[in-house]
């Protein structure tokens, strides 16, 4: 699982993202002569003063970063040495750390898996104010039916400490949480532990693996799930957000609800005039969850994907009559893969002219920007010298006046 680098995505609201990466971490820049095969994976970022601080999970150990951007550039903190070392014992897996900062100011950090899928431990200590060393020695803070990622949040003087349970790549993962007076411990799962799990009538399977933020006055959780059509023993994962409410009375979270949509207020009130194609023509459809139609649905659970076999794949945008298109947005389902295209427009469906051609050296990322700057009926994205890894697939395609 993970990769040898870290991505990222910006928005300005919510709702439209930009693909990115870093320069740190790396699985080159983070390996000790402890460190195993395991890629880069479980991002936490915290603010603390003018900087910003990562805890990354690589090769089943804890690297610690710093940058005074979230972009970076960011720098380890340790030089090339982990922060937590690799568990030469196998009790435990170091991964998933996140720090959390106390009303006083004091910063713990949280840690720790289980092998094999089973057995997993939660282990915290206070941090120095370097946010890279330990003030007190690490103490198992372990509740009950833990298995890794590990998150603090405080509300109304209750420590409640969440985390996930089961196996990331089935859907018995789900979210729990403990409550607490301290925040390291001792700590009591909630009576109504669970608060987000599978819903096969949604169709939601195997949420987990969160983080809690606020925004506007409300709570939220923010978390991933496993992408449609679920494909047990797969990591194929989409990220998602809801809301989070507290019971105060109780001193216990509600359960929350999956949702394939859920309403985020706009950060920016900026509006594109956007041009909807009245259809779409397509060369193949992989299952009844990947429909042509899903480009335009402004959801980014749903995608376009072409058969296996489709070695000439297509999908063609139609228009209104003369119908005046200034760019073209593509969001392939794998920004960071290279996707070798060709764009043409035509009038008349049967005379094309090429806008962009990207077939010798592909292009990547999300959003992918063509200018199209022309009236046509049609506009036509063609996969060209194709390689298996990179399929015809197609979160959304958008055009604009």
């Amino acid at each position: 699982m993970g990769a040898e680098f870290l991505s990222c995505w910006i928005s300005d609201d919510f709702r439209n993202w930009t693909f990115d990466t870093l320069n740190w971490p790396t699985k080159t820049a983070c390996t000790s002569p402890l460190s195993n095969e395991n890629n880069v994976w479980a991002p936490s970022v915290i603010r603390k003063g003018d900087a910003f601080y990562m805890y990354i999970s690589v090769g089943s150990e804890v690297w610690c970063g710093k940058a005074n951007h979230p972009l970076g550039p960011w720098e380890n903190m340790l030089g090339d040495q982990p922060m937590i070392p690799y568990d030469t014992t196998r009790f435990y897996h170091v991964i998933d750390a996140e720090a959390f900062i106390d009303d006083d100011g004091k910063v713990y950090l949280y840690w720790g898996s289980g092998w094999d899928w089973i057995n997993g431990h939660c282990f915290a200590a206070e941090l120095n104010d370097d946010m890279a060393s330990f003030k007190s020695e690490p103490v198992e803070v372990t509740p009950t039916h833990y298995f890794e990622g590990p998150l603090m949040v405080k509300h109304n003087g209750k420590y409640y400490l969440t985390y996930s349970e089961g196996k990331t790549i089935d859907d018995t993962y789900e979210v729990r949480y403990a409550v607490g007076n301290n925040p390291l411990g001792p700590f009591t799962e909630a009576a109504n532990s669970p608060v987000l799990k599978t819903d096969k009538d949604l169709e939601v399977y195997g949420p987990g693996h969160h983080t809690v933020f606020s925004y506007g006055g409300k709570d939220y959780i923010l978390y991933h799930r496993h992408s449609l059509p679920f494909v047990s023993g797969t990591a194929m994962r989409q990220t998602c957000v809801a809301e989070l409410d507290f019971d105060d009375n109780n001193s216990q979270i509600k359960t929350v609800t999956p949702n394939h949509t859920q309403l985020f207020p706009d950060i920016t009130n900026s509006k594109i005039a956007s041009v909807k194609p009245v259809d779409l023509i397509v060369s193949s459809e992989h299952s009844s969850y990947t429909r042509a139609k899903n480009v335009m649905d402004n959801n980014y659970t749903t995608r376009w994907e072409a058969v296996d076999d489709d070695d000439h794949a297509f999908i063609t945008a139609v228009f209104e009559n003369n119908t005046d298109i200034n760019r073209l947005e593509i969001r392939f389902e794998y920004p960071w893969k290279n996707y070798f295209i060709k764009i043409d427009a035509s009038d008349d469906g049967e005379n094309w002219n090429t806008i962009a051609d990207y077939t010798t050296n592909g292009i990547s990322g999300s959003p992918v920007l063509i200018p199209v700057n022309k009236k046509c009926k049609y506009i036509r994205t063609i996969f060209e010298n194709r390689v298996k890894e990179d399929k015809p697939s197609v979160w959304e395609l958008c055009f604009y006046e």
